[in-house]
């Protein structure tokens, strides 16, 4: 098949381009950066910024729309240009590709679910603390009234080989051999190996009389404690956890967020609300539907060595 991928540049689209590839598909490759700034070779790569709009594109019978702006700080208006408009974008683009594929997040539930075994039918959008998952749940809603066809996937904390995001945040975190984390680290996570989430797209892409949304994870939860334990102890760098009390945190990225709102740092603060919640809340995922509709069978998790 011939299958463009969007956000190929970064992390999660990068690793599905390349593992499409692999599996004998005609690729195109879509990122932000320029071909000059990668740090590896993708597919007929070409530098495309989605908020610039649509672009003259080569026919293709799949679209797996990676391309978001991910964070727990920052602008409302800099989070709709690329996950809102960004994703009008690459809809018009892509207008008559048989396949629409989103990778979203299960960041986009409300606030005021419960996240413990979680069901695709959950509200979403309600999320004050994350101008990211307001803007992804907008940018789902886009693509659902454009795309009736198309399959949404909600990963939840990717992570795996040449993590960027994960890894590279708990060791900035560290200070003097300590890592100070919300909570008290006995709830439950669950967390999505890059590989499975590949597997997701590809079960998305092959199977097509499926739409709708899908929880993805490794289908084994964890609680942070666990998580914690195992990752640290592939690193070589001793460090001890230090769980803080999530009301003390919470208290803490309040009065950090309050100043870097009268700042003028871009950068965001050293922890914020949206961070305490991920971190020190239950967040769990039902993913019968993806099991049964999609056919979906995660093979890996993060006790496999795999990050």
């Amino acid at each position: 098949m011939r299958i463009a991928v969007t956000g190929a540049s970064g992390f999660v689209g990068g690793h599905i381009a390349l593992a499409l590839a692999r599996a004998g598909h005609t690729v195109h490759s879509y990122g932000r950066r320029s071909p000059t700034a990668l740090t590896r070779r993708l597919p007929n790569y070409v530098s495309w910024d989605v908020t610039a709009g649509r672009i003259m594109a080569p026919s293709v019978d799949a679209v797996v729309h990676a391309a978001a702006l991910v964070g727990d700080w920052g602008r409302e208006k800099d989070y709709r240009a690329v996950n809102v408009d960004g994703t009008r974008a690459v809809l018009k683009t892509f207008a008559d590709a048989h396949r629409f594929v989103l990778v979203s997040t299960t960041s986009v539930y409300s606030d005021s679910v419960v996240k413990r075994h979680v069901l695709e039918s959950a509200p979403v959008g309600d999320c004050k603390h994350s101008a990211y998952a307001r803007t992804k749940a907008e940018g789902e809603e886009i693509v659902r009234r454009t795309r009736p066809d198309a399959v949404i996937l909600r990963p939840h904390i990717v992570y795996g080989p040449n993590d960027t995001t994960l890894l590279p945040r708990l060791l900035g975190s560290r200070r003097f051999g300590m890592l100070p984390i919300p909570g008290d680290g006995s709830n439950n996570l669950s967390v999505t190996h890059l590989d499975n989430l590949v597997i997701a797209v590809m079960r998305a892409i092959e199977a097509g009389n499926v739409s709708g949304t899908f929880n993805i994870s490794d289908g084994k939860d964890a609680s942070v404690e666990e998580l914690l334990d195992t990752i640290l102890s592939r690193l070589v760098i001793p460090t001890n956890v230090v769980f803080v009390p999530r009301a003390t945190a919470w208290a803490a990225a309040s009065v950090f967020e309050a100043m870097w709102l009268r700042g003028s740092d871009t950068r965001g603060p050293y922890l914020t609300r949206c961070a305490v919640s991920q971190l020190a809340d239950e967040h769990t995922l039902d993913i019968t539907r993806a099991r049964e509709m999609l056919r979906y069978a995660p093979r890996w998790s993060y006790r496999d060595g795999a990050l």
